[in-house]
This record gives structure tokens, C-alpha cells and sequence, in this order.
């Protein structure tokens, strides 16, 4: 399968600690308790002095605080969400390694959809575009993700992003549809014994409607899911486009995420 290659803003989430950054950081914490110290010194003596005008100045001061206080408290809300979310996402990986090997196996096959969708040509997984021609399977991991990205601005998204990176929270490709809905995608470059686990689903679906807020969210694999994936995908409201439906999606016989209900959960 082939997706044209355009250049896609990439955005990278890396973050790392820097002492010298740290150490200004207190600095500059010193100076403003500092400041703050003198400014109430300053208050004590303008009460003392002029009460009149402390107390305009009182006034002022609670007027500020209150247009500021919701503004505040989303900004907290968010802060709070995020560290909840990589919390949850750390604690699902660690405890899942051991039990979900069993209970994959021990799952019956989970009954596959029924589509009109034409099967891929088992000699070639390559799609002609007027832009060339590129096999997913080959592509680097940053330029199938680009690829993805492409797609979407092909199918009249606005606002495509690859965030793809350290950092990403399980988002790799963000974009606006035509309608206006926000899509996150998770982008899974596996081969085809490699299939997407419920494992992979749970940590996507620990962020991708509470931290990245989507009204979309989709996991685009040029493999296939594991039964509990779908199931979990199915509980979650994640759209499953698996590599069959991915190759529909590129050759544009097939729906894109949005418009679809990608593999059957």
C-alpha cells in the first residue's frame, strides 16, 4: 500500500532536564519573594499613611483575582489530568505485561466484518498516487506517520500535525476534519505476524479523549488487532483501521477513520 509524501509540520515533545534552567528557575523564584516581601512592606505603610487608597488598591486587586480565577482553575484541571493520565498509563503497563498474554490466548477469535472492501493483491501492498508510489511497509517510522498525515490532508482535514515522539502520549498524527471534529491518530507500523494488542489500546486510550480531547479517535496499523484489542476498542469508542482498511483508505475505496467504522469491534 502507498501513500503520496508531502511535507507535514512535525512537532517533538522532548523534554529533558536541564540543571542550569533549574538552578535560574530558583533564581528568579528568590527575587520575586523578594519583591513580594517588599511590596507588602510597602502595602503596610500606604495603609498606615492612606487608607483611602489601600483600600481602592484592595478593590482592584479582587477584581483582577476573580476574572482570573477561572482561567486558573482549567489551567490546574489540565495539569492535573495530564499527570493522572501518564500515572494510569505507567501503572496499565506495568501491571498488564504479566496477565494479558493468557488472556489473549485464552479468548475465542473475535469474528471478523463482512466488507465490501477489495482484498490487496498478495504480490505487491504498493497504491499508485499522482504523487509516486511508496510502500508503507518500507517507509522509515516518522515517514509512515507522514504518510498518515497525508492522507488526512488529502481527504480535506485542516490543521494535520505529525507529534508522533518522546512525550506524544500515545498521539502521532492530530488534524481537524472537514466538519470540524478533532482526529487523533496512534499510527502502528507492524509486520503482519505482529498484530496491534489490547496492551497498545489501553495506553491510547488512557489520553487520547482526555489529554488530546478527540472527537475522533483511531489506531491505523498496516497489520492486524488481537481480539481483546478490538474489544477494548469497541468498549472505548477507538476506531480500528487495520491494514486491508488502510490499503482501501489510500486507494480511495474505502472510508477514512472519520467517515467509518473501521474493523468491525
Amino acid at each position: 500500500m502507498s501513500v503520496p509524501l508531502r511535507p507535514v509540520r512535525r512537532v517533538r515533545n522532548d523534554r529533558r532536564f536541564d540543571l542550569r534552567t533549574t538552578a535560574l528557575f530558583f533564581l528568579l523564584l528568590a527575587v520575586l519573594l523578594c519583591l513580594l516581601a517588599l511590596v507588602v512592606r510597602t502595602a503596610a505603610g500606604m495603609v498606615e499613611r492612606r487608607p483611602l487608597w489601600a483600600g481602592v488598591l484592595t478593590v482592584f486587586c479582587v477584581a483582577a483575582a476573580v476574572m482570573c480565577r477561572s482561567r486558573w482553575r482549567r489551567f490546574s484541571a489540565a495539569a492535573y489530568a495530564r499527570r493522572t493520565a501518564r500515572a494510569l498509563e505507567e501503572a496499565a503497563e506495568e501491571a498488564s505485561v504479566p496477565l494479558r498474554p493468557a488472556e489473549e490466548a485464552s479468548l475465542p477469535p473475535w469474528p471478523a466484518e463482512e466488507t465490501s472492501v477489495p482484498p490487496r493483491p498478495a504480490d505487491e501492498e504498493t497504491t499508485a498516487f499522482p504523487g509516486g508510489v511508496v510502500d508503507c511497509a518500507e517507509l522509515e517510522p516518522d515517514g509512515f506517520e507522514e504518510a498518515i498525515a497525508d492522507l488526512c490532508t488529502r481527504d480535506g482535514c485542516q490543521e494535520v500535525e505529525v507529534v508522533g515522539g518522546a512525550g506524544d502520549l500515545g498521539a502521532d498524527v492530530t488534524a481537524v476534519t472537514p466538519d470540524g471534529r478533532r482526529v487523533v491518530i496512534q499510527c502502528k507500523q507492524y509486520g503482519a505476524a505482529n498484530k496491534v494488542g489490547s496492551q497498545d489500546l489501553q495506553r491510547f486510550g488512557g489520553t487520547c479523549f482526555t489529554i488530546h480531547e478527540a472527537d475522533v479517535a483511531a489506531v491505523v496499523t498496516t497489520s492486524d488487532f488481537t481480539a481483546p484489542a478490538l474489544e477494548y476498542a469497541h468498549q472505548c469508542g477507538i476506531v480500528c483501521v487495520d491494514g486491508r482498511a488502510l490499503d482501501a483508505w489510500c486507494r480511495g475505496t474505502g472510508p477514512s477513520p472519520w467517515d467509518g467504522t473501521g474493523v468491525e469491534c
